[in-house]
C-alpha cells in the first residue's frame, strides 16, 4: 500500500513540475517538445523494418524525414514511394498529423493529458499558437485569440483536421477507382493525399507521383482545396465556423488573411501565365485554359503545399523567383503553413502606404493597428531572411558545384516548409542534410516563437532617452 501511494505522489510530484516548467517557459517548452517529436520519428524511421529492403538507413535520411514530416515541410533526400516501407509510410503520416497541430498547440495539448485539465497556463500556452505576441508580457490578444476561445479553437484544430481530410479523402476515392486502382488501395491512397493536402506537406508515396493526374481538374482541384484549408490558418476556420455568414464580425486577423491570401494567389497565377508562356517543359505546352488552371495550381502550391505535376527544375529563372518569393511569404499564422506569413507581409504593406500618405497611424479594415505589430512583422522579415541567407551561404560552401538559383530555391523551400526541390535536395551530402533540417525546424517553429524562448523575461526600461531621427532612404 506505501508502495502504491509513494507511486502516486512521484507521479503528482512530476505533473505539477511539468505544469510549472510550462507556465514558466511556455515558448522553450515547446520548441523541446517539438524537438523531442523529431528524435522520436528519427529513432522510429530508424529501424530497418521502415525501409523497403529492410536495411536500417542512414542517420541523415531518417533524421532528414522525421524534420521534413514533423514540420510538414516535404522536402525529401530519397524517394519517397520508394525507399520507405508501407509501415515507414503510416510512421510518416502520423508525423505530418502531428506537426500540423502546431508547436504550441500540441505543446499545450499534451500538457492537457500529463495535467488532466486545461487550465489558465494551459489556456496561455495554446493561445500562443493563434497569436504569437501573447508569449510577449504586456502584448494584448486580439479577438480571434482570448483565452476563452482557446478551448474552442483547440477543438476546432482536432475537428477540422478530422473533418476535412476525411471529407478530401472520400471526395477522392472515386476518382482513384476510376483509375484502375483497387478498393483497399484506394482509399488508402485517398487518405494519403488528403492528409498530405491539409497539412501542406506534398509527400507523395505513388511511384508515379502526380503524373496520372497532372490534367486531372477535378483531382487537382481537390488538392487544391486542401492545401487552401490547412494553410489559412486554424483561428480562420474558426472565426468562419462561427460567423460564415456575418462577415462584419470577422476579427482584423481573418479579414487580413482571407485579403491577402486572395491577392496572392490572383498575383502569382497572373505571373505565372506570363512568365512560362511557351515553356514547353513546365506549364506553357498547352491551351490558355490549361495554363490559366496550373498556373492558379503552381500559385496555390508554392504557398506551402508542395505538390507538382513537373520537375520545378525545368521553371524559367523567372519563375523561380517569383516562387521564392511565394514560399517565403507562405500561409497563414497558426496553420500548417509556413513562411514568415500573409499578415506579416500585409503588417509591411499598410506601413508603407500610411507612411505615403503621411498617415501617423496604420489602419485597415475601420481598424488601427498597434505600432509594436509593425516592429514584430519587421522582425520576423529579418530573422527570416538572415536564416536563409545563412543557410544559402553555408549550403553553398558544403556542395561547391552547386548553382545559387537551385540553392536558394530550395533553402526558401525548407524554410517556408513547401517542399518544392529543384533537385538540388537530391543531391545533398550528409552535412548538407543536417543544415537543410535545421533550416525546415527554423522555419516551421517560427521566428516568433524562437525569440520568445531566448528571451524568458523582458526588462522594463523606467526611463526614454532624447529622441533623435536618423536618416533612412
Amino acid at each position: 500500500m506505501a508502495r502504491v501511494t509513494d507511486t502516486r505522489r512521484f507521479g503528482e510530484r512530476l505533473r505539477d513540475g511539468f505544469t510549472y516548467f510550462s507556465s514558466r517557459t511556455p515558448a522553450r517548452f515547446a520548441i523541446i517538445i517539438f524537438v523531442g517529436l523529431i528524435a522520436v520519428f528519427t529513432s522510429l524511421l530508424s529501424l530497418p523494418g521502415m525501409t523497403s529492403d529492410g536495411v536500417r538507413p542512414p542517420l541523415a535520411d531518417a533524421l532528414f524525414t522525421a524534420t521534413s514530416a514533423i514540420c510538414v515541410t516535404g522536402l525529401s533526400t530519397v524517394d519517397m514511394a520508394t525507399y520507405w516501407s508501407p509501415l515507414g509510410h503510416v510512421v510518416i503520416v502520423v508525423a505530418t498529423q502531428l506537426g500540423a497541430v502546431g508547436v504550441l498547440t500540441l505543446a499545450s495539448v499534451m500538457g492537457l493529458i500529463v495535467s488532466r485539465r486545461l487550465g489558465l497556463r494551459q489556456r496561455l500556452l495554446a493561445a500562443g499558437d493563434v497569436n504569437p505576441m501573447s508569449l510577449q508580457r504586456g502584448a494584448g490578444d486580439s479577438p480571434a485569440s482570448r483565452l476563452g476561445e482557446v478551448g474552442g479553437l483547440l477543438a476546432t484544430v482536432a475537428v477540422s483536421m478530422l473533418v476535412i481530410e476525411l471529407a478530401i479523402a472520400l471526395l477522392m476515392l472515386p476518382r482513384l477507382m476510376l483509375e484502375g486502382l483497387s478498393f483497399p488501395v484506394a482509399l488508402v491512397d485517398s487518405f494519403y493525399y488528403s492528409a498530405m493536402a491539409f497539412t501542406n506537406t506534398g509527400f507523395v508515396f505513388s511511384e508515379a507521383g502526380l503524373t496520372p493526374y497532372s490534367s486531372d481538374l477535378y483531382f487537382l482541384t481537390l488538392l487544391m482545396v486542401g492545401v487552401i484549408l490547412g494553410g489559412v490558418g486554424f483561428p480562420v476556420i474558426y472565426a468562419l465556423r462561427k460567423n460564415f455568414t456575418r462577415p462584419r464580425r470577422w476579427s482584423l486577423h481573418v479579414k487580413l488573411t482571407l485579403v491577402t491570401t486572395g491577392i496572392l494567389f490572383v498575383l502569382g497565377a497572373v505571373a505565372y501565365m506570363i512568365l512560362e508562356s511557351g515553356n514547353d517543359r513546365s506549364i506553357g505546352g498547352e491551351d490558355v485554359g490549361h495554363l490559366a488552371f496550373q498556373s492558379l495550381f503552381l500559385s496555390v502550391m508554392t504557398r506551402s503545399g508542395g505538390f507538382s505535376t513537373f520537375d520545378m527544375g525545368d521553371l524559367n529563372h523567372s519563375s523561380m523567383l517569383v516562387t521564392d518569393m511565394l514560399m517565403f511569404i507562405g500561409g497563414g499564422s497558426a496553420s500548417t503553413a509556413g513562411g514568415i506569413k500573409v499578415t506579416t507581409i500585409a503588417i509591411l504593406f499598410i506601413a508603407a502606404f500610411a507612411e505615403a500618405r503621411g498617415k501617423a497611424s496604420m489602419e485597415a479594415f475601420e481598424r488601427k493597428i498597434p505600432g509594436d505589430v509593425l516592429r514584430l512583422a519587421v522582425s520576423v522579415v529579418l530573422w527570416g531572411a538572415t536564416t536563409v541567407a545563412l543557410s544559402t551561404i553555408i549550403l553553398l560552401q558544403i556542395q561547391k558545384e552547386a548553382a545559387l538559383d537551385d540553392v536558394l530555391f530550395d533553402v526558401i523551400s525548407a524554410f517556408g516548409t513547401s517542399g518544392l526541390s529543384s533537385g538540388f535536395t537530391a543531391t545533398l551530402e550528409d552535412p548538407g542534410k543536417y543544415v537543410l533540417s535545421m533550416t525546415m525546424f527554423m522555419g516551421r517553429i517560427g521566428t516568433v516563437t524562437l525569440a520568445a524562448a531566448l528571451a524568458a523575461s523582458q526588462s522594463s526600461q523606467l526611463f526614454t532617452r532624447a529622441e533623435e531621427r536618423p536618416i533612412v532612404g
